[in-house]
Formats: structure tokens, C-alpha cells, sequence
């Protein structure tokens, strides 16, 4: 056996055997939020902040538009050799053997760096919490009970201080910040380097339909820096959730939540209580569309005026794509 053979036949026993070992773990919570989210991914996860977290604009990005620019030189070169009838049955399944071995290192790399965090118990453990079905009066109340909240701060938040985020940097630390305000209350929301950064793909994003997404192998959090700012901040907010091991949007939404109505600013306030709301009316008016668009005919003029640019971003940019896409999520 040359060296060459000896080295492929390593790396396929090391892919193959990795990918076992983070299946077998993953069938079990309890296995995964104690070995894995409480022990190996702060030590990655911190690690991958601080080496990255420094520069400006994202690798993670830069990561993307390399690979892309890969795979179309790469799908080029195949139809070029088809055209020349040169694609022989040899070349063929060396082709689908380079192709299985990359997709299970992708594997490998996306559960090991961060996306075990899917089969982790969660915040509900951690907060012992008991999930219930909900009835369309429980709906109506928390409604009611944000719309109260979401006015209260729409009173109070002026265009000074919502343009004090115009500057990314600003909007950036303190939603890191929010985070060790929220650490002195939940003690596992404690958050150790700064990686949070505009997205270079933000205009894409108004097409593809989201707002923010986590880079699970650099570590960065990125913003759709193109959406009104009084959204960014609860944006900014869910992302650090992912980098925290939150990997499910429900939870992450969830977690932001419990961090930004901590924070003093007006802007987070009004920010996770304008989401919340979002999600909440969504899910009334399905069950009864009257109640929930009195209580959008209600809401504060400030609120409305939030509301309105990103209705026309979705009536602008709508593609085939946009019903498919989701808020926030994670680019992998």
C-alpha cells in the first residue's frame, strides 16, 4: 500500500468514525448538553470569537463566496469534460467518492463545531419550564400583554435614540453587553468575546428573506444591517444566542428575549417586544383575524412606522424564495 492509499484510507476511517460518534451522541440530550454544550463547544465556540471576533468584516462570508466560486469552477470543468465525452465510468466514481468524503467532513465540521447543539435539552430544561398546549384566549393575553409593553416603549423611544445605532460598532457592543446583564440573572447566558458583525450578503438577504444568521464554522453572528433599525437590536440579540449554543430558532428567539428586556436601553426594549409581538399576532390571526387586526388598528404611530418599511421590503423584494426563507437562521 503507497503512502498516498495509506492516507486516503486514514482520513476515511477518521471522517466515518467521527460521524458515528456525533450520531451516537446525539440521540441523547442529556449525553449532549453535558459532554458537549457544557464542556467541549464553550472552549470552540470562545475560542473561534476571539480569533475572528477582532476583524471588521466577516470571513464566514468570505468563506461562502470562496466555496461558491469552488463549486462553479468545479461544475464548469465537469460539463466541459462531458461535452468532450471524457467523462469516463473511472472518473465518475472517483468523483462520487471525493464528493461523499467532502459532504461528511461538512458533516462532521457543522455537528462538532456548533449544530450538535440541536439535540441539547435547552433552555426549557435549564429553566424547568413545562410545555403546554395554548388555547386562543391564552393567545388573546399575550397579545394584549405585549401590544401594552410594545406601546409603552414606542412612547418613550426618540429618533435620537434609535439612530444612535446607525453606527454598528454601537449597536454591536451593547448587544454583547446585554448579555452580561443578563448573566448576573441567568449565570448560563454568560458570554465570553465579541463576534458580531454586518452581513456582506444584507441586500441578498431582503430577497432571500432573512434578517440575521449564525456562521457556525467561524463563529460570527451577522446582521442584515438593511432592515429598519429598530429591529436590528433583537436581531443582533438572537444571533448571539446561536453563538451561545441555542442552535433552535424558537429558543434562540426565547433567549434573546429573557436578555434584551434586561437591557436598559429603550432601543432593545422596543426592539424584542416588537418581534415578540410580531410572533404573537401572527399566530391570533390564524385563530381569529378580527381580534388580531384591532389590535394592530390600535397600536402605537411609531410602532406602524416600523411596521410599514418592512411590509414594502416584502412587497418589493418577494422572490420564489422568500415564502421558503426564514428570519434569522444559519448559514452552513
Amino acid at each position: 500500500m503507497g503512502v498516498s492509499n495509506f492516507k486516503k484510507r486514514v482520513g476515511w476511517i477518521t471522517v466515518v468514525l467521527l460521524a458515528v460518534i456525533i450520531k451516537l451522541v446525539s440521540v441523547n440530550p442529556e449525553w449532549v448538553e453535558q459532554y458537549y454544550t457544557y464542556s467541549v463547544y464553550p472552549v470552540v465556540a470562545t475560542i473561534l470569537r476571539f480569533l475572528l471576533g477582532w476583524i471588521p468584516f466577516s470571513i464566514g462570508d468570505i468563506l461562502y463566496i470562496a466555496v461558491i466560486v469552488f463549486a462553479i469552477y468545479h461544475i464548469t470543468r465537469l460539463i466541459r469534460r462531458v461535452k468532450q465525452k471524457q467523462f469516463t465510468r473511472q472518473y465518475g466514481y472517483r468523483l462520487i467518492r471525493k464528493t461523499v468524503f467532502l459532504i461528511l467532513w461538512i458533516y462532521v465540521l457543522f455537528y462538532g463545531l456548533w449544530g450538535l447543539n440541536y439535540s441539547r435539552q435547552g433552555i426549557a430544561s435549564q429553566l424547568q419550564l413545562q410545555e403546554r398546549e395554548y388555547t386562543t384566549a391564552d393567545l388573546d393575553t399575550l397579545v394584549g400583554l405585549l401590544s401594552k409593553k410594545l406601546d409603552h416603549n414606542a412612547r418613550m423611544l426618540t429618533p435620537a435614540m434609535r439612530d444612535s445605532f446607525k453606527t454598528k460598532r454601537n449597536l454591536f457592543f451593547n448587544a454583547s453587553l446585554l448579555y452580561k446583564i443578563a448573566a448576573t440573572r441567568y449565570p448560563f447566558l454568560s458570554h465570553k468575546g465579541y463576534s458580531v458583525k454586518p452581513s456582506l450578503f444584507s441586500y441578498l438577504g431582503n430577497y432571500l428573506g432573512f434578517q440575521g444568521y449564525y456562521n457556525p464554522f467561524t463563529g460570527e453572528a451577522q446582521v442584515n444591517t438593511t432592515v429598519p433599525l429598530s429591529v436590528e437590536p433583537f436581531v443582533a440579540s438572537h444571533e448571539i444566542a446561536h453563538q451561545l449554543g441555542y442552535a433552535k430558532e424558537s429558543e434562540a428567539n426565547f433567549v434573546g428575549f429573557l436578555a434584551c428586556r434586561l437591557h436598559p436601553s429603550v432601543n432593545f426594549n422596543y426592539s424584542v417586544y416588537f418581534d415578540m409581538y410580531h410572533y404573537a399576532i401572527r399566530e391570533l390571526s390564524f385563530a381569529d383575524s378580527v381580534k388580531a387586526k384591532s389590535y394592530d388598528t390600535a397600536l402605537h404611530v411609531q410602532v406602524k412606522k416600523t411596521l410599514q418599511p418592512i411590509s414594502n421590503s416584502i412587497k418589493n423584494t418577494k422572490t420564489l424564495l422568500s415564502p421558503i426563507s426564514i428570519k434569522c437562521t444559519v448559514f452552513f
